[in-house]
């Protein structure tokens, strides 16, 4: 193959050299400049055959290059980390997932099972045939685990687009099975979703169908390998499964599983031979210095299982004046000391035994410490507190557990116990007294408070690390978080410890624990998700609170579950949870808990356009936050309440309000603040017509999250440049906008966001005159707002509707669409938005010929834009009832109402609407 290629290259160098050539045949032979030597000087007075096999050559190296292209080395594929991207992730997105554990050097050789599951793959794949499930079922300690991830890495080639690996937990000590939802939100978060792209909901049902199928869109038409271990029954992993055919799925359970059309791999334990081969190679002996028959009888005691075999090895490697002999009375010892146990369970049981008692006593200490723990891997700081040990100590122990085969090493510096060795800790650890539980997990929980202290300084906006440590944490020594970056991937990295922690304060009555635990990890899981996750978390804490009685901490809890259920859009939870949050804050006299959650329900109250409900809030959150001298409070206030005043079209209030939050913002340093009002005060000079200074804002807005790497509202602040560009004739430059901003709604799962994009370029669909687009888009974008619950959203896609039915001649829908607008935004108090629905429904009605009825619908905008200084809906209005008087009583009595149009329209910079009313009047001074 390689001679092959290296023919194909010099031949394409050679007629490279060929062309070469011929071109400056060509070029000499038409200037005439000078003359070849020999043949060429023939060829050179004859141009035009010159051209033509100049053409020859050239589509003769065009052919072989395409060739070259399509025949290339059989089994070979692109490298997967460099293919472009077929936007099914989102930009930066890693497409080829690589968490396979580490192939372990202890694998035996299991060639049949081996050889089994390759041709059964190779079978499938070259048959063009679904991949079934492949169930690796055996006893504890058979190696199900190290011969799946051994399977998988052999595998991986023909798996290109990933290799993942879940444990599910279906067995293992202290911990319940990992639920379908939370696996599944891990594997869509290791896939690139993020997670606020992951569905939430109570229903839980219904939410592990919506991840499954949001798993398997992911998954379709790619081949991924999927290893999930340690399953408890076929109903757990089943939702985890891909849907399309080119995945090949592994799973190992201890026992057998109804799976449909599976392909069952059982492993069994090693063959005598096999046992005793590996037990040689892992102790570091020469094979002729060991006796055979007292190897066979050793591996025999362990029941063939490679766990045992392994640390039996172990222990004769590390004891060189050991003989096997030793060892194998040592075992027999261990055996008849664990006689209670099952045949199976006593072989794995006494190889545990033989290595714990040749710990030294504190490390045997420690090893039992581990039983206690709750988490699924640990590094040294959680040993150090695990242990009450230094770190410096608690490496030296994990270390040397390591090399006895006690524990297991993982990516990251970390460890993890093998199920049966965690039964093995905790019976020993079950054996001493029940308060060393308790201080273990109090210890290791008193670790993460501080961690999250730290943490939680990078990440939260005021600087606050959350609730006070307790007692003993100074104490404690905890990993480096230098950045945002750093504390945010230690974070990500331990979410699912801490909350096993929590799990397990929570069950063992450590209600102080629980609380304060849930308090520190809320600003992390406000931004990162799932919110579902979040909420039992807050809920767990607010039993917590009411079984110690601690109002305070009650009100902490109930205010967080009331910010999560309102980013799970479950508006009515979110105000009931806040308002009993300010009751309690009330009942215990903390002014600053009761300002946060006035904020917050005063917020929720503005989504579900109560405003008169969310101003009040507002106002009281803001006379408490002055009261305290709280600046960051007041800004935080200021601004939710210029939203407020911005939808009920206060404008002048609006700006006020926003202006002082923003002066505050820049004051404190708050990047983020400073770039919301921003954004807010260009939405709201947008409104206004200062269409200059809206632009303005929204550029200094984007910049600022695009510094701060905020997708999100990058998207928000394209969207609202789109509107001012469109309402100044930049269609072009709005429709780039709004793209862009749909991008990225679409890419980071916000559906609100999503639909508005729609929505704007529906509009500019019906303004390009391709209103069957626009329809459908706007059906579209209509369809989101009444799944969001957003009134104001239905209430503008229902005008837009209404402009672009009345264009396809859809009379009695435009009518019933703008109708039902404006009765939205009556409700809102919208009265921008309510002279905007009367502008579009006044048009239908003149473009119908009801000129009346039209006229009468103008000049009830034209009020309502005056009283509020809407100038864009003013000049509409006056627009409206110039032309329709035009058609009734002629140009004498519509000039006026058309000339102060061509005013307002010639300040806001709207040409194109000047244009149109001065041909207008033009035509009849023609």
């Amino acid at each position: 193959m390689r001679s092959r290629r290296g023919a194909a290259i010099a031949l394409v160098a050679g007629g490279g050299a060929v062309t070469t050539m011929l071109v400056g045949l060509v070029t000499n032979a038409v200037s005439a400049q000078s003359h070849w030597p020999s043949w060429l000087g023939w060829l050179q007075s004859r141009p035009w055959l010159s051209f033509v096999i100049l053409g020859v050559v050239a589509a003769g190296l065009t052919a072989l290059l395409a060739l070259l292209d399509d025949h290339r080395a059989p089994g070979r594929t692109p490298d997967p980390r460099v293919r472009p991207d077929d936007g099914s992730g989102p930009p930066g997105a890693a497409l080829v997932l690589r968490s396979l554990p580490r192939d372990t050097t202890a694998f035996i050789d299991r060639s049949a099972e081996l050889e089994l599951l390759v041709r059964s793959v190779r079978a499938s794949q070259e048959n063009d045939e679904a991949l079934p499930v492949h169930v690796i079922d055996g006893m504890p300690g058979v190696g199900k685990t190290t011969f799946a991830v051994h399977a998988g890495h052999v595998l991986s080639e023909r798996f290109p687009d990933g290799q993942l690996f879940v444990n599910l937990n279906g067995h293992t000590t202290g911990r319940s099975p990992v639920q379908a939802t939370e696996a599944l939100a891990s594997l869509l978060t290791a896939a690139g979703v993020p997670t606020q792209q992951i569905p939430v909901g109570d229903d839980v049902s219904a939410i592990t169908e919506a991840r499954a199928a949001m798993w398997r869109s992911r998954l379709a038409e790619k081949k991924a390998l999927l290893i999930l271990d340690n399953a408890a029954s076929y109903r757990q992993f089943e939702p985890l499964l891909p849907g399309g055919s080119g995945c090949l799925v592994l799973v190992t359970s201890r026992k057998r599983l109804a799976v449909h059309e599976e392909v069952v791999l059982p492993v069994e334990a090693l063959p005598p031979d096999h046992a005793v081969d590996l037990f040689v190679r892992l102790s570091g002996r020469p094979a002729d210095t060991l006796d055979r028959d007292v190897l066979e009888k050793l591996v025999r005691l362990c029941g063939h299982l490679p766990l045992g075999v392994s640390l039996l090895a172990a222990r004769l490697r590390h004891h060189p004046s050991w003989s096997v002999e030793d060892l194998r009375q040592r075992l027999v010892a261990a055996r008849d000391r664990l006689g209670e146990l099952r045949a199976g369970e006593r072989a794995v049981a006494a190889t545990f035994d033989l290595s714990y008692r040749d710990l030294a006593p504190e490390r045997q200490r420690f090893f039992q410490g581990l039983g206690f723990y709750p988490g699924t891997d640990l590094d040294a700081y959680v040993g150090a507190a695990l242990g009450a040990v230094s770190l410096a100590v608690a490496r030296q122990q994990l270390d040397a557990l390591y090399d006895a085969h006690l524990i297991d090493e993982h990516p990251g510096s970390r460890y993890r116990l093998h199920d049966l060795l965690r039964d093995y800790a905790r019976g020993l650890a079950d054996e001493g007294d029940s308060m060393d539980h308790v201080q273990a997990v109090q210890r290791v929980c008193t670790y993460y408070l501080a961690a999250l202290a730290v943490a939680n300084g990078h990440i939260v906006r005021d600087g606050a690390g959350g609730p006070p440590s307790p007692d003993g944490a100074s104490q404690v020594e905890i990993p480096a978080m230098e950045s945002r970056t750093a504390a945010l991937g230690w974070l990500e990295n331990e979410r699912p410890n801490v909350l096993a922690c929590i799990r397990e304060a929570n069950g063992l009555a450590l209600h102080d624990l629980v609380i304060r635990l849930a308090a520190a990890m809320a600003p992390f899981l406000r931004q990162a998700g799932p919110w579902d996750q979040a909420a039992g978390l807050h809920r767990t804490a607010a039993e917590a609170a009411r079984h110690t009685g601690d109002q305070r901490a009650l009100a902490g809890a109930l205010t967080e579950l009331g910010v999560v259920r309102r980013f799970m859009a479950a508006y009515p939870e979110a105000t009931e949870a806040l308002n009993e949050a300010v009751t309690q804050y009330e009942a215990v006299g903390d002014r600053r808990g009761k300002a946060d959650a006035l904020n917050q329900v005063g917020i929720v109250w503005y989504l579900t356009a109560d405003n008169d409900a969310g101003a009040r809030a507002q106002t009281e959150a803001l006379a408490l936050y002055r009261e305290l001298g709280d600046r960051h409070g007041q800004a935080n206030s200021l601004a939710d309440l210029g939203m407020v005043r911005r939808q009920t079209s206060r404008f002048d209030a609006s700006v006020e309000a926003q202006s002082e939050a923003l002066s505050i913002y820049r004051e404190l340093g708050d990047r983020y603040g400073e770039a919301n009002s921003l954004r807010d005060l260009g939405i709201v000079h947008c409104l206004m017509g200062e269409y200059a200074l809206a632009s303005q804002r929204q550029r200094e807005a984007f910049d600022i999250y695009k510094e701060l790497d905020d997708r999100v509202h990058q998207a928000y602040a394209l969207n609202e440049l789109g509107v001012v560009r469109r309402l100044t004739g930049d269609l072009d430059g709005a429709r780039e906008a709004h793209t862009q901003a749909l991008e990225h709604y679409t890419d980071l799962g916000d559906r609100f966001g999503r639909a508005n994009s729609i929505r704007h370029l529906g509009v500019l669909d019906r303004l390009s005159g391709d209103a069957p687009t626009a329809i459908r888009l706007l059906e579209e974008a209509l369809e989101a707002y009444r799944d969001l619950g957003s009134r104001g959203g239905e209430a503008a896609s229902l005008s837009e509707l209404g402009v672009a039915r009345g264009l396809v001649g859809e009379q009695d829908g435009a009518v019933e669409a703008f109708r039902q607008s404006v009765e939205i935004v009556r409700e809102l108090g919208d009265r921008c938005g309510e002279a905007e629905v009367l502008n579009h429904w006044g048009a239908l009605l003149r473009r119908s010929g009801d000129l009346a009825a039209g006229r009468g619908r103008f000049e009830q905008a034209l009020n309502l834009a005056r009283d509020v200084r809407c100038p864009l809906e003013t000049a509409r209005a006056l627009e409206g009832i110039g032309r329709c008087d035009w058609m009734v009583d002629g140009p004498a009595l519509a000039e006026g109402p058309l000339r102060e149009a061509v005013t307002v329209y010639r300040r806001l910079g709207v040409s194109a609407s000047v244009d149109d009313i001065e041909r207008l009047l033009v035509s009849q001074a023609g």
